[in-house]
């Protein structure tokens, strides 16, 4: 049957639309377009650092240096550029659902430090207006492509924003944070599931921190703990 479907539509890159061998998956020349980060990365936010990874050295990024973080630990999957900006653009304003599904053996690749003690995987939450526009919260569709990637159990409504924040593009650091202030708690139906794990926060893109710094926050408030974070991309310092 997947012979014949392959026949009839055959696999197309994600990134450009070229026919590919396999689903879900990128050409030659998008991958080399696409900043994944390999090697030495920082342990905070996983943005990649220069040189290779010093036996049992911890290295931090000059942001997370500057920027108090209250999750234990972070990876990303690639830089918010070239093909990887293309990819995030086309999950989150695009419909396109594919690209949640690619991304969780990434996630599960990237994030394999994170995943080490079998943590709840959660993703960051949407108010309900937004939810209601966009028809789907984008972290809760990598949140669960990297629950099957990784065979962890997660928890889709663990967080509720219960204020509606609008949008943080156009917002300069210290804005992103003061319009995250209160705006995630936990779910209390869900309470119970959070209390005394640990938990992995998912999201598409991390820029400041700011929000995942509100839901790591409300996860240690609701007693979890410890929190690490994944995003499928971060945003670089400079851009």
């Amino acid at each position: 049957m997947q012979t014949l479907l392959h026949a009839v539509f055959p696999p197309e890159c994600l990134g450009c639309g070229a026919r590919v061998e396999t689903d879900f998956s990128i050409c030659a020349r998008c991958w080399s377009d696409t900043p994944f980060v390999f090697g030495a990365c920082c342990d905070l936010c996983g943005a990649g650092l220069p040189g290779q990874t010093a036996g049992g050295e911890r290295l931090i990024c000059e942001d997370c240096h500057d920027i108090a973080r209250p999750w234990a630990q972070g990876r990303a999957v690639m830089h918010y550029a070239g093909t990887g900006r293309k990819l995030v653009l086309g999950l989150k304003h695009a419909d396109r659902a594919e690209i949640a599904r690619a991304a969780g053996p990434w996630m599960a690749r990237a994030g394999a430090v994170l995943l080490a003690d079998d943590p709840l995987i959660v993703p960051v939450p949407l108010h309900w207006r937004r939810l209601a526009a966009r028809r789907f919260n984008q972290a809760a569709l990598l949140a669960k492509a990297l629950a099957q990637a990784s065979g962890r159990d997660w928890l889709p409504d663990a967080l509720l924003r219960g204020r509606h924040t609008g949008t943080q593009d156009g917002r300069d650091r210290e804005a992103r944070f003061r319009n995250l202030d209160d705006a995630i708690r936990v779910n209390p139906r869900r309470a119970a599931r959070v209390t005394g794990r640990a938990v992995l926060l998912v999201d598409d893109v991390m820029t400041s921190g700011a929000t995942f710094s509100a839901a790591t926050q409300a996860l240690i408030a609701g007693g979890a703990g410890p929190v690490r974070v994944i995003a499928l991309a971060r945003v670089a310092r400079d851009a």
